[in-house]
């Protein structure tokens, strides 16, 4: 079972739950859960990572499986629920909603920052494979700080300059490489499929957030046809460098999904 720490702020209110992105933790969240008083949050270890280090994952399918476990630990299947997801936690959350590995939840909201919707030809998922493994390989046999110095200079995190770099290296050396290696090459990019198109034909509303300094993705944003916010003064983490903004944005769409359970329950 995933480590998971519920705060019920407002019982019956809806539920937001947090998936973090690889070499991550729940506690990734907290500088904006403390803008979030207010709100039901769920915060949950993915597999190989914080207190849930121990959890093997065995690719996407299990691993939304053990997401929707871990859900209905403290929530009723009734209970209006929200997906934030960063990065693989978006991914995750894009795949799941996709191939429908939570309809035992209420999913009302979807809130994807800076989630890849999937590579488009064989070559590039050939290309992104070859990379995944390189980087497995050396989390599973070099020492953790070496890898996290080298991964911290990928063109993804061209946003944060040298001081944030040696912070983020210091936080994430706490993980054990065999264990991000194996969620690395389970839930490579490379074995995800494109997922664009059933997110934009879903009945669930849906919200992509990117840092406007991310390029890439920012693209990606406005490409995809979905609704989308780019937050100023942030790169690829929003939640992490703009947190009373990104709280801002969860708690507006929130608002929404929570006047609207209001609304079907008068009816």
């Amino acid at each position: 079972m995933l480590y998971s720490h519920f705060q019920c702020a407002q019982p019956g209110q809806p539920v937001a739950v947090f998936l973090h992105g690889l070499l991550g933790s729940s506690d990734d969240w907290q500088t904006s859960l403390n803008q979030l008083a207010t709100t039901n949050t769920l915060t949950i270890d993915l597999p190989g990572h914080g207190q849930s280090q121990a959890v093997a994952c065995e690719g996407f399918d299990h691993c939304c499986q053990l997401i929707q476990q871990a859900v209905l630990q403290h929530v009723s299947p009734q209970t209006p629920v929200a997906l934030v997801g960063y990065s693989l936690g978006a991914r995750l959350v894009m795949y799941g909603v996709a191939f429908e590995r939570f309809s035992r939840l209420n999913l009302q909201l979807l809130l994807l920052e800076g989630g890849n919707f999937g590579l488009k030809t064989d070559q590039q998922r050939e290309e992104r494979w070859r990379n995944d493994k390189a980087w497995a390989e050396r989390f599973e046999g070099e020492p953790i700080e070496q890898v996290l110095n080298d991964w911290y200079q990928q063109p993804v995190f061209s946003s944060l300059n040298h001081e944030q770099r040696q912070i983020l290296v210091a936080k994430r050396s706490a993980n054990l490489g065999v264990c991000i290696a194996n969620m690395l090459c389970c839930t490579s990019l490379a074995k995800q499929p494109n997922l664009l198109t059933q997110l934009q034909s879903i009945s669930i509303a849906a919200h992509y957030i990117c840092g406007i300094k991310d390029k890439k993705f920012s693209a990606m944003a406005e490409q995809s046809g979905l609704s989308y916010s780019q937050v100023a003064n942030a790169g690829h983490n929003v939640h992490q460098e703009q947190p009373r903004a990104f709280a801002h944005l969860i708690f507006q769409h929130l608002q929404a999904i929570s006047s609207s359970s209001l609304n079907q329950t008068r009816e």
